[in-house]
């Protein structure tokens, strides 16, 4: 399979999708709720925002199932752009709202608090989109403080083993920071 060509079920889904299947609409529902569900949380820090912004999501998707270009990415990662880029606007929306009612805050306030909240964003969804090897030995070491001795120990690899997937991880984490918003392919950042 060519490195760019994207797998089966990311295709036969969308084949689905437009053909109106409902069925398939609940297995995507099912493999990735969870997923959009806790990107719009982190973005928003609002339970009922997240569940809004979960139910627009996956509404978008049904009503618009040709959107998504399997040539552009695979289905897991344009979920993802959704999902960011409605709790984006759905904060900044929130945001302009407490702004006319209070007067208090900025826009360049607002943007730095968008900012944060999609790195945050992407950060977790580095995380587990990880291979389980990485995000065990990064949570190994960074959630429960062990170095990589320790954590070596802990997965049961040598300790070159450990620094090698330790660096690898905080690599990738690395470019949460780095990937705006702006460098998205086109038509996958469309508001919702």
């Amino acid at each position: 399979m060519a490195k760019d060509t994207p797998p089966r079920w990311d295709r036969r889904m969308q084949q689905r999708l437009a053909r109106g299947e409902a069925a398939a609409l609940g297995e995507l529902y099912d493999r990735f709720a969870s997923l959009v569900h806790s990107l719009a949380h982190r973005v928003l820090d609002d339970e009922a925002a997240a569940d809004q912004v979960t139910r627009e999501v996956f509404g978008y998707i049904w009503e618009n199932p040709d959107a998504y270009d399997p040539k552009q990415g695979n289905l897991r990662s344009w979920v993802a752009k959704l999902t960011q880029r409605q709790a984006v606007h759905r904060l900044r929306q929130a945001e302009a709202e407490v702004y006319e009612e209070t007067g208090e805050g900025s826009a360049e306030e607002l943007e730095q608090k968008v900012r944060r909240a999609s790195v945050a964003a992407r950060a977790d969804y580095i995380v587990t989109s990880m291979p389980a090897p990485l995000r065990a030995a990064l949570e190994l070491a960074y959630f429960q403080r062990r170095d990589y001795r320790q954590t070596a120990a802990d997965l049961g690899v040598t300790e070159d083993e450990a620094r090698r997937r330790l660096r690898l991880g905080l690599q990738l984490l690395s470019t949460a920071n780095t990937r705006s918003l702006e460098g998205s392919p086109p038509g996958y950042g469309r508001t919702l």
